[in-house]
This record gives structure tokens, C-alpha cells and sequence, in this order.
């Protein structure tokens, strides 16, 4: 798994430093123990460009074929807006991700499923909200 170097405050909004929070699920050294943990992870994944890491923390089924990421788009801030305890091997996690593109600025909405597949959590998919 490739490591990431990111100096400083974790992109995923904990407050905590990258090389205690992300970090350590980047490099493979443990996995995410609840969806809020992984979405986290992954958006951060997603403002580091680590497709890789993407790819192994989507359920199989559900990974998009073509997993390029447009550097152009940049990651900005992320809102956890709700993130009840998971129920059984099933999760969920609202959040908001503001992004900028060129001049636009922006967020996506999403409630995502995460799921957890022989003790580890997987990205399933998630209802978009406009």
C-alpha cells in the first residue's frame, strides 16, 4: 500500500494530526472500526488522490471500473452531520464534502452504507441529496 505524506491536521476534519488519525489506515498499519472512521479515511483518500486505498475500502461489487480522480478538484472541508452506531454489520454516515473546482465552489451530500464484510468496513454506496 503506498503511504501518503501529509504534514499537519488531518484532511478529515478530527482536528487530530494525519500520522494519528488517517495516516496509520492509509499505510495499511490498521483498518477504520466504524463507518464514521472509514468515511473519514476515505475522504481523506480522496483529497490525497489514493485511489488505491479507495479501491480496497469499496465492497468489491460496487467499485467503479474507471477510479481516476480529477487533481483539479480540490477537497476543502468535510461535515460529519450524522453518524448513528451502526446496527449489526450495517452502517450509515451523513456528511457534507465542500470541494472547489476552478472558481466554483461547492459540496456533495451524501448518506453513505457501509457494511462489514469479515470484520472490515466497506464503502457500499450512498443516496446523493441535492
Amino acid at each position: 500500500m503506498v503511504a501518503h505524506r501529509h504534514e499537519g491536521e488531518c484532511p478529515c476534519g478530527t482536528g487530530e494530526l494525519y500520522a494519528q488519525c488517517c495516516g496509520p489506515l492509509h499505510a495499511g498499519e490498521r483498518r477504520a472500526q466504524t463507518p464514521e472512521q472509514l468515511m473519514r479515511s476515505r475522504y481523506s483518500a480522496f483529497f490525497l488522490l489514493d485511489t488505491e486505498y479507495l479501491r480496497l475500502t469499496w465492497a468489491p461489487e460496487a467499485t467503479p471500473q474507471d477510479l481516476t480522480l480529477d487533481a483539479q478538484q480540490k477537497w476543502t472541508r468535510l461535515r460529519v452531520l450524522d453518524a448513528p452506531e451502526p446496527e449489526g454489520n450495517e452502517g450509515y454516515v451523513h456528511y457534507r464534502a465542500h470541494f472547489r473546482y476552478g472558481n466554483l465552489r461547492d459540496f456533495l451530500e451524501e448518506v453513505s452504507r457501509f457494511e462489514r464484510r469479515d470484520g472490515v468496513w466497506l464503502y457500499v454506496d450512498g443516496e446523493i441529496l441535492e
